[in-house]
């Protein structure tokens, strides 16, 4: 068999290639004997923007040193990050896709690049994860992810406290529901160390996702960042990774259709992120796999959710890994029928073969659920469809009380205005709040809206405030919400249509998103409307707004 290392040793040792690529080798220390040695790409993310990604060098330390033992070469290089939780209601968070599509290109254009034989990505932060899972399956060699593990709760009162208590006590402090005291005390205790956001937000919803995928080791997904098992399960990841590269197991050979359904399954099963919906939309399109966002809804119908975990439970990840993990979840899944046991994994074992030594659920715990007793019949992340949003939209169902609403539109054109009307408390219950121009190509990079939906959270609003938009929400966000509606405004959806006091529907039980005005009425508005400029031209922001394709198919920027 033809392996890039036999393809690089070729390369590097004949013809006039030889002396100037081993001379620059030699420059780094490198030895005769090293050259027919696998070369391991190590995709560090490391950096003290975010505590996300702040924990993470000990663990890309851990696995330099574990690929030497292994006998293979280390090649170390960064990917960037974005502090989601810091840029949130702010311009920055515009960034924050875009940093997905960064990030995808780092691992790509280095792997490719430099020719390596195995890439290992470590991550922490959101975006981290679609990003180097995109890049690991354009690029196509043996890889593995790590991820650099949640945060542990923060403490106040004889409460657990994390990211999404902050933007929630915003809202009940400005409600008058709050003390200023309890506020700053929130504020200073709820992220008590490095780790990502603690809940059932993007990055755990990821890293879960992952290792159902097949792509991460098992129980690696719900670890604490600060706690030690994390360095072993990194070591035992660089191991695993440096067997799949002898055997030539790719990225390709495990994400699949049917493993990424297995992902989906275990997303709903813990009432994980929308991003979920938007990320594995990109994911499937580089790993060129077949998968729509019609699929997701598919998923939805069969998978009960298992698991109690906040933005809308009661507990955290950490909660969860002590509880038995991620296995825990897909055993109970994989016994009732809902997952593809025969998937491979980077361990070189199916998914049943990963399985099939985890223990019965324990009793002594109620963070899962038995599957018969579930804490919703059907999972919570659903596509609505309907003249608002006709190539789909999320909406997360579950938690709330009726998850029903008509009223009238109060509509932003801009985020920042939105929060304003919330704190000033123009906003009441029984409205549907319109954030529009905030899409792919409109925000673009369409920013998450924690800040207004906290606020809502916080002074009582959560379950009786409609809110919609063409950006996308926090993996924190729980309420009646919709997000990712598709087309976006910018691109002439009917969103941009929808004027101050029209009223709109969001009808989970019919899976709908509709305004209701006659169709004579809209076309007369779209015969009015006009494109408005973009708000970037240059730069990445400006790149893109200019190539971004529809939420509805992950706002890749590689599309047809």
């Amino acid at each position: 068999m033809t392996t890039p290392a036999n393809r690089r040793s070729r390369n590097i040792t004949e013809g006039v290639a030889r002396a100037p690529n081993r001379s620059m080798y030699y420059a780094m220390g490198y030895q005769e004997s090293d050259f027919g040695k696998p070369m391991i790409g190590v995709a560090n993310g490391h950096s003290t923007i975010t505590p996300c990604n702040s924990g993470l060098q000990r663990l890309a330390d851990a696995a330099v040193d574990e690929i030497k033992q292994c006998g293979a070469n280390p090649q170390i290089f960064g990917t960037p990050t974005i502090s989601d939780g810091m840029a949130m209601g702010t311009e920055g968070m515009k960034y924050s896709l875009v940093s997905r599509e960064v990030i995808a290109d780092c691992v790509e254009t280095c792997v490719g690049g430099q020719w390596m034989d195995g890439v290992l990505v470590i991550g922490g932060c959101d975006k981290n994860m679609p990003g180097g899972m995109m890049g690991m399956l354009r690029a196509n060699v043996p890889a593995v992810y790590v991820y650099g593990g949640t945060i542990l709760p923060g403490k106040y009162k004889g409460e657990d406290l994390n990211i999404v208590s902050v933007f929630e006590a915003v809202g009940q402090f400005s409600a008058g529901r709050m003390s200023e005291e309890d506020f700053c005390q929130i504020e200073r205790r709820a992220i008590p160390g490095s780790g990502s956001c603690g809940g059932m937000y993007t990055a755990n919803t990821m890293s879960s996702a992952f290792e159902a995928l097949g792509m991460s080791l098992p129980f690696a997904s719900t670890e604490a960042n600060v706690e030690d098992p994390i360095v072993e399960r990194t070591k035992a990841a660089a191991r695993a990774l440096v067997a799949a590269v002898k055997a030539d197991l790719k990225p390709r050979d495990i994400v699949t259709k049917k493993s990424i359904e297995n992902a989906i399954a275990v997303v709903m099963a813990t009432g994980g992120s929308t991003n979920a919906v938007l990320h594995f939309l990109a994911i499937a399109h580089a790993a060129e796999v077949e998968w729509s966002i019609d699929d997701f809804e598919r998923v939805r119908k069969k998978v009960p959710v298992i698991c109690d975990l906040k933005p809308s439970g009661k507990y955290l990840a950490v909660d969860l890994h002590r509880a038995g993990g991620i296995p825990a979840v897909m055993k109970q899944l994989l016994d009732a029928g809902l997952l593809h046991g025969e998937c491979m994994t980077i361990t070189g074992k199916t998914v049943a073969e990963n399985l099939a030594d985890v223990p019965p659920l324990r009793t002594d715990q109620d963070v899962i659920r038995p599957i018969a007793k579930p804490m919703y019949e059907e999972g919570h992340l659903a596509i609505l469809k309907g003249n608002l949003s006709p190539e789909g939209c999320v909406a997360k169902i579950t938690g709330l009380k009726n998850p029903v609403i008509t009223g009238p539109a109060r509509v932003f054109d801009d985020e920042q205005s939105a929060l304003a009307a919330i704190m000033a408390g123009k906003i009441k219950a029984g409205d549907v709040m319109v954030l529009r121009y905030l899409g792919p190509k409109g925000g673009p990079g369409m920013p998450e809206m924690l800040a207004p939906t906290g606020a809502l959270i916080g002074q009582g609003l959560g379950e009786s405030v409609g809110l919609i938009t063409d950006g996308r929400f926090s993996g924190g966000t729980w309420g009646m919400v919709v997000g990712h509606v598709a087309p976006e405004a910018y691109a002439g959806g009917l969103i941009a249509l929808v004027k101050e006091g029209d009223t709109i529907t969001i009808d989970a039980h019919k899976l709908l998103l509709q305004l209701n005005v006659s169709d004579a009425e809209i076309a007369a508005r779209r015969a009015a409307w006009k494109q408005p400029a973009l708000r970037y031209t240059r730069g990445v922001l400006g790149k893109f707004a200019k190539n971004a394709v529809s939420a509805s198919r992950g706002a890749v920027l590689d599309g047809d």
